[in-house]
């Protein structure tokens, strides 16, 4: 993602950091702002994070710079990014990089840790990985990778055929249950996002949450399928949290609506009855446009 100049690269961390030491880094730590994503819906800026000696670098997303929509409450996706970790650290599915709510230089926002691939720009910028992470892509059907799920076959802007795909990756499948609990109305293939170490993660989880089903994904290739046992069991063990008021459940009241919280107890609790991977509701596009 393209970002206006900064006066000077944030440098990087002085050792690999735990997620426990992130977060305090994060919420701690002293933020300056270096550039602007220009590619951003709403205020989305690059920032560095220093404490003891440690600097590392951010996105910070102030509630005084989201724009009102019609169908998510006004100044809450702050929020609503801070809970997308939450549910994705709590539930065990480690698939949101840690993120936080603080007070910024533009008054209180989420701050997420920066998810890239060790590269800098010709100003010593960190830029984030390829778009995808190299397992959700647009391609022609005769380049379709071997084992990738295929979504959907449409033409491209040449008007050749092209094929929205996605491979058929663990961490990617796990992504694809968060999204269905965390009712996640954006997940497009440039929210999926590859760090240093080879980790996957998703980004920008602002248009979450919401009463409305509005799941909207490229990352229908599992769905009916039955869950793994091993998500089933992690998923279980949300439920009962959710439901029986424990950390994951207080964490989420202290962000969200408690109606909010009560949905995506229930939509956690009918995906695990179920016992499978739920397909795309009709009357509704089931995927966002742009799909990137």
């Amino acid at each position: 993602m393209p970002a206006e100049p900064a006066d000077q690269a944030p440098a990087e961390p002085s050792a690999a950091v735990d997620e426990a030491t992130r977060v305090e880094i994060l919420s701690r730590g002293e933020l300056e702002i270096r550039g602007r994503l220009v590619d951003a819906s709403n205020a989305t800026l690059l920032a560095s994070v220093t404490l003891d000696g440690v600097t590392a670098a951010c996105v910070y997303k102030p509630v005084a710079g989201e724009r009102p929509l019609w169908d998510f409450p006004s100044r809450t996706l702050a929020r609503r990014e801070v809970a997308a970790y939450v549910l994705s650290a709590g539930a065990g599915l480690d698939v949101v990089p840690v993120t936080v709510l603080r007070e910024g230089p533009y008054g209180t926002g989420s701050v997420q840790w920066w998810v890239d691939e060790g590269q800098v720009d010709e100003d010593g910028d960190p830029v984030s990985g390829e778009p995808g992470a190299g397992l959700v892509d647009v391609v022609p059907p005769q380049e379709l990778p071997a084992g990738w799920r295929r979504i959907l076959d449409a033409e491209g802007i040449d008007g050749r055929p092209v094929v929205l795909a996605h491979a058929d990756d663990p961490t990617l499948r796990r992504m694809a249950l968060f999204d269905a609990v965390a009712n996640n109305a954006d997940r497009k293939g440039g929210h999926v996002v590859r760090d240093a170490e080879g980790g996957v993660f998703g980004v920008d989880h602002g248009l979450t949450f919401n009463l409305d089903d509005k799941l909207r994904t490229v990352l229908w290739g599992w769905a009916g399928e039955r869950l793994p046992g091993q998500d089933r069991e992690l998923l279980a063990v949300l439920v009962r949290d959710l439901e029986g008021g424990g950390p994951v459940r207080g964490a989420l009241d202290d962000l969200l609506a408690t109606e909010e919280v009560d949905r995506t107890a229930e939509r956690a609790r009918d995906v695990l009855s179920a016992g499978r991977y739920p397909r795309p509701s009709y009357g509704r596009p089931p995927i966002p446009w742009p799909a990137f």
